[in-house]
Formats: structure tokens, sequence, C-alpha cells
């Protein structure tokens, strides 16, 4: 990225533009190398300037939300890197006796959005207490548990594609599949709209409880992590393909399968992304040599 881009991002940004930023200080992992840029983003309409501006260089870009489901290689991403964190607006919308919209922004965590609607005494949100990231991020991946996934409780999205230009999404004429929302490379989601049930609120807050007492007791939540590392095979839960596998324990460098849940790979104090992308396809290898099933990863893999 040449000084004079640097200088015309610099100029059109209201937000934060780090250069050379050491992506390492904001992945759940710990690791990863520098990105050329990443800029922070006040507003949609300087989202859009930027987008257009990238697109116009011919420069690459990508989205991150809470860094949770991010591995970044340890040579660093070629392009520039805008962050969601500060679309953090929560809105409260149509509702009757029965249901209540909620508009979240990108940047929302989902942990704020369970607690949120929680105090208001709305159902639909408890399956995802305990799930690391962001509103964007779990509309991209449909993030999911306990049998329930962002699409079953979605009924809106508004998206940008990478020229800058706007569009409401109803949840209907979206294609999600598992982990997995299918639309065209570097389309941003801008916020989410959820259709919740109005419940009982004290009804609400132990179900949520309940879930992060699982969670707490099942995942090794004392370590750097990216949550779970691979997706379940269809009828295969990943965790335990890797624990009959004889993995748990397993150690590249700095980057261990977990003890506590196979399907986790931690990092012990001084992991490199190689570390964990060769544990990976350790695992991936071993299992596919026992079971016959291959893995594929559910974290995201970016950069050189």
């Amino acid at each position: 990225m040449n000084q004079a881009f640097q200088q015309k991002l610099r100029a059109m940004a209201a937000g934060p533009v780090l250069f050379d930023e050491p992506l390492d200080r904001y992945t759940s992992l710990r690791v990863g190398g520098k990105a050329d840029a990443l800029l922070f983003p006040q507003s949609v309409y300087e989202l859009e300037i930027l987008v257009r501006l990238f697109k116009e260089g011919g420069y690459p870009f990508l989205v991150a939300g809470n860094w949770t489901n991010l591995l970044v290689r340890d040579g660093g991403y070629r392009g520039a890197i805008i962050a969601m964190k500060d679309f953090r607006r929560v809105t409260w919308g149509e509702g009757d006796k029965n249901y209540v919209m909620v508009d979240a922004q990108a940047g929302v965590s989902l942990s704020e959005l369970v607690r949120l609607t929680a105090e208001q005494a709305l159902a639909g949100m408890a399956f995802c207490a305990g799930i690391p990231g962001s509103v964007g991020g779990a509309v991209m991946m449909n993030a999911g548990a306990y049998g329930l996934e962002i699409k079953d409780v979605l009924h809106k999205v508004t998206l940008m594609d990478d020229q800058g230009n706007m569009t409401d999404c109803l949840r209907n004429d979206l294609s999600f599949e598992y982990r997995r929302l299918d639309l065209p490379e570097r389309t941003i989601v801008i916020s989410a709209v959820f259709c919740l049930e109005r419940g009982d609120r004290q009804t609400i807050l132990d179900r949520i409880d309940e879930i992060l007492d699982k969670r707490r007791q099942k995942h090794p939540l004392d370590y750097p992590s990216a949550g779970s590392i691979f997706k379940n095979p269809a009828g295969h839960p990943a965790g335990l393909l890797i624990e009959a596998a004889g993995l748990k324990g397993l150690q590249v460098g700095g980057a261990k399968v977990s003890e506590k849940h196979g399907n986790f790979i931690i990092n012990t104090g001084h992991a490199k992304a190689a570390d964990i992308l060769a544990l990976m396809e350790q695992v991936q290898k071993e299992v596919f040599a026992q079971t016959g099933i291959a893995l594929e990863p559910e974290v995201r893999i970016i950069g050189d």
C-alpha cells in the first residue's frame, strides 16, 4: 500500500487508521502477522466511502467483528481489514403482544445482545449465550448451538456489497447453510433484525445461566482459542471424533488440542499461526485415517 494511498485513507477516515498493524493483538487466538491497514469506521457513510475507495484502488479488504473466528497466518494480510467494533447500536422496533423486533448493528457482541434481550424478557437468543463473536459474524457463519441457529430468529439483514451499495434482505431471501450464509465475497453485514418472542424474564435468565454453566464445564475458557476449530460433520460431533482418535493433548509448538474439549485448539502461551495450522492438519489426517471422515475448518483462515 503506497504512501499516497495511505494519505488518502487518513484523509477520508473519521475513525482510527493503523498501518502495518500486528493482528495478534486482536485475534482471540492471539496469533497473526501484520495487516497493511486496519481501519475502525464510525458510521455507515464512512464505511461506504472506504469500501468504494478500496474497490477503485484495487486493494483487497475483509471485515472483522470480534476477531473470534479468524486465524491470521504469520505472514499477515496484504490488504485492509475493516473492524466493525464501533457499530454497536441496538434499537427496539415494532412489536405486538407476542413478538418484538430487535435491530442490532454488526459490531454488537452476542453476549451483549443476549443480556439486553433477556432484560427485556424477550426469548429466542439464549442459545447464543457464551458464543464468542459479534452479530455480523454470527449472521455470516449462521452461528448456532443446542439445536438452534441464527437463521431461526433472524427476520431481516442489511448488507453492503463491495461497491458500497446497501440492500435489505428478508430471512426467506437468504441462503443459509450449516455454519455459513451464502453471499458474494466481501459482502458486509451492517445490521440484523431479530424476531423475538415475549417471555418470562426469570425463565430466560435461568436458561442462560444453565447454558453458560455447561460451557464453563466443557470448554477451556482459560486459554486463547477460536471456539470450535472444526465444523461438525453430519451426525458426528467433531470433538468426539477427535477424542476417539486419541488426539486430546496433542501439541505442536505452543498450540495444543484441549484436554477438556477435543474441538478446541488452545494457545498455551507462545503459539504461532503455523503451529495451529500444523496441528489442525495432523488432527484432520488422523481422524480421516481412522474414520474416513474429513474435518472441515470452522475458523476462517486468511493471510500469507
